[in-house]
């Protein structure tokens, strides 16, 4: 393919080589002459272990040139790589100067091109930069509209300083965002010889995904790190402890607790939370990210008790009240708080649990759901006909899956559906359906 890169820094130097040693023929653009010049010596604008040899070898085989005319990349390849920086504001935010420029630049060339052309985002960009910045300065320099003339996708990086030949070659994954899927399936062909799955998404999810994976890489390392602290300060070996830690790849390392939805509970989780950075205070010790893990969970309840006000009803059906499915426990059940939440604000509420009956209370758990909701009695349905036909908003926790079909054939169209945990299928439920993070 005839690819052009637009900006020849770390990520455009390297995808640059790796591009063209796959037999791509690339046209790199830069403003700065240094790079340029480097680049045509076959010598490496970056410290990258193997990138030298591979510059080399495209220039010896006439597979890469460097250009700082946009007019003429554009005009002599199909798609465009944006591979520029986007760096910090003093405020946090992202600045896409550089990224406008090129955008501007891509654009005017565009304006005299014959042809349809993919300009491709592969810079790090907050969600909604690709359609609500580069877009619009595409179309109106071009005075072309996209999915006509050329197309827009965004195909994040996922390259490590230091090995990131091989990270080229190995990646977690291949991310395809279009507004058109031939257009993604046409970049997708750069990658036949990258080994890596390959996913085709929305514009705004692939800008999404490569924030959600820097963001949890550095929530890896902070756990990692507040865990050394506190096992330094008990006399403990961490990397002993983080070793076998690691090898758990059935809760730890892997998918589970991964999906969003609402908030943890039970008897484990909060209390050994609270204990551990009990511990770390006697110690002296601040960990800042696991003493705000509570208080984050806390905010999830908060924030659907806001979202239930907004709808102006004062019938609720919750389904749902122990702190999980498939279990009867109700100790520190985000759900018992959210219905006692609720109550407090004045709310009529009914609630079913097909593994929750007042007669079948005993022990801890009657004395924790008698102290937090007293009136249970009251409130607790037999049957999900009688919550269905009280409620004016039903709320949905969590729900048996045998129960799924009864309660979406049976929800009216007058009524909101707030779902939690993704238990229902939008598609099948009438009425209003809203779903906490989707």
């Amino acid at each position: 393919m005839r690819v052009s890169i637009f900006g020849l820094g770390y990520v455009g130097a390297v995808s640059a080589a790796c591009f063209a040693k796959e037999g791509h023929t690339v046209i790199g653009v830069d403003v700065d002459p240094y790079k340029l010049s480097l680049i045509r010596q076959g010598r490496a604008p970056i410290v990258e272990e193997n990138l030298e040899p591979l510059l080399q070898e495209a220039i010896r085989a006439e597979r890469l040139q460097v250009t700082d005319c946009a007019q003429e990349a554009v005009h002599q390849t199909d798609i465009s790589l944006i591979c520029v920086g986007t760096p910090s504001k003093e405020n946090g935010d992202l600045r896409t100067d550089f990224l406008e420029r090129v955008a501007s630049e891509i654009g005017d060339a565009l304006r005299t091109k014959e042809g349809y052309h993919i300009v491709v985002i592969r810079s790090t960009v907050l969600p909604g930069t690709a359609e609500q910045v580069v877009l619009p300065l595409l179309e109106e320099r071009s005075n072309k509209r996209v999915n006509a003339s050329f197309g827009l996708c965004v195909n994040p990086e996922f390259l490590r300083e230091g090995v990131a030949i091989k990270d080229f070659y190995d990646p977690p994954f291949t991310i395809i965002g279009s507004l058109k899927r031939e257009d993604a399936e046409t970049v997708a062909q750069l990658y036949e010889g990258v080994d890596a799955q390959l996913f085709i998404t929305s514009i705004r999810a692939a800008e999404m995904i490569k924030y959600a994976c820097n963001a949890f890489h550095a929530v890896k390392i902070t756990f990692a790190n507040e865990i050394g602290m506190l096992c330094k300060a008990e006399g403990i070996d961490s990397h002993e402890v983080m070793r076998i830690f690691c090898t758990d790849t059935k809760l730890n390392i892997s998918a589970r607790y991964l999906t969003p939805g609402f908030a943890f509970g039970g008897s484990c989780l909060p209390k050994d939370l609270r204990a551990l950075t009990y511990r770390a205070r006697a110690r002296d010790l601040h960990l800042p990210m696991l003493e705000h893990v509570l208080p984050s969970n806390r905010l999830q309840i908060e924030r659907v008790v806001k979202m239930v006000q907004r709808f102006q009803r004062r019938r609720l059906g919750l389904f749902g009240l122990s702190f999980k499915p498939g279990t009867d426990d109700l100790r520190e059940s985000p759900l018992v708080e959210l219905a006692e939440r609720l109550i407090g604000k004045g709310y009529n509420l009914l609630v079913y649990d097909s593994n929750v009956s007042y007669a079948a209370l005993h022990g801890s758990n009657k004395a924790y759901i008698e102290r937090e909701i007293p009136h249970i009695r009251e409130i607790l349905c037999e049957e999900i006909e009688q919550l269905l036909d009280h409620a004016e908003v039903v709320i949905v926790g969590h729900l048996d899956r045998a129960l799924r079909e009864r309660v979406q054939s049976q929800i009216r169209d007058d009524q909101v559906i707030v779902d939690l945990a993704r238990a229902l299928d939008p598609s099948k439920v009438r009425g209003d359906y809203v779903g906490l993070y989707w």
